[in-house]
């Protein structure tokens, strides 16, 4: 079965992403940029809302994924803030000015998460080589889940990439997580053909599949039922 995982603004962006089958939520704010760090009201507003587990991002500004020590210190309070809520795993990347990854800030993060599993968002596809990048995620264990467009704008022009990546990701703790540009009819050949086990779904359900609309139940639930035929 692949997870069906949906970003969620709002506390009825989550109600609708629920009932649509949703099996997750990335609890974000500022769409438009990206997502940013939710405040701990929607959090827990959220996290009260749904039965289904919520993923919150961590993400202090859009300017870049390059943080410096004060990105970093409102950082970790946000992480440590969220970890004493009842989030199941905190979403966040960062990278070097070189274009890899910032092992030093992910180990400070993962610190801070106090057990909270990790997502690491698309900075990954900015890194300079992603299956390189993806070997050292692997060092961490807290890294379950890549979130990933496999460096390109859109997932659905880089099927080859995903599905070497999920190559990669087999038999270990860390899943592949294919979004951005994913849409309702496109869901299903992509995951026939990348054999991805999980897909992130943003605008491409929501209503008129624009960003900064509400997400629309009846195409998550189409997206649901597209992945449960192949299951």
């Amino acid at each position: 079965m692949t997870l069906l995982e949906v970003i969620a603004t709002t506390v009825a962006d989550a109600r609708a992403a629920e009932r649509g089958g949703a099996d997750r939520l990335e609890l974000i704010t500022a769409m438009g940029e990206g997502g940013l760090t939710p405040s701990i009201g929607l959090i827990e507003s959220v996290i009260e809302a749904v039965g289904i587990p919520v993923n919150v991002i961590v993400r202090p500004h859009s300017r870049s994924f390059v943080y410096d020590a004060d990105d970093y210190a409102v950082m970790l309070r946000d992480v440590r803030a969220i970890a004493k809520t009842c989030a199941n795993a905190i979403v966040v990347g960062m990278l070097r000015a070189d274009g890899s990854v910032d092992t030093d800030g992910l180990a400070r993060v993962i610190e801070a998460a106090d057990g909270l599993q990790l997502t690491f968002h698309r900075a990954f596809d900015e890194t300079r080589d992603l299956l390189a990048a993806f070997d050292t995620l692997l060092q961490f264990g807290a890294v379950t889940n890549v979130l990933t467009s496999g460096g390109k704008p859109s997932v659905l022009d880089a099927q080859e990439t995903i599905s070497k990546l999920v190559e990669n990701a087999a038999g270990t703790r860390c899943a592949i997580l294919a979004g951005a540009g994913l849409t309702v009819n496109a869901v299903a050949p992509f995951v026939a053909s990348t054999r991805v086990k999980a897909v992130h779904f943003g605008s491409g359900v929501r209503v008129d599949g624009k960003s900064l609309a509400p997400v629309d139940e009846t195409r998550v639930r189409r997206v649901r039922t597209l992945l449960d035929a192949r299951a």
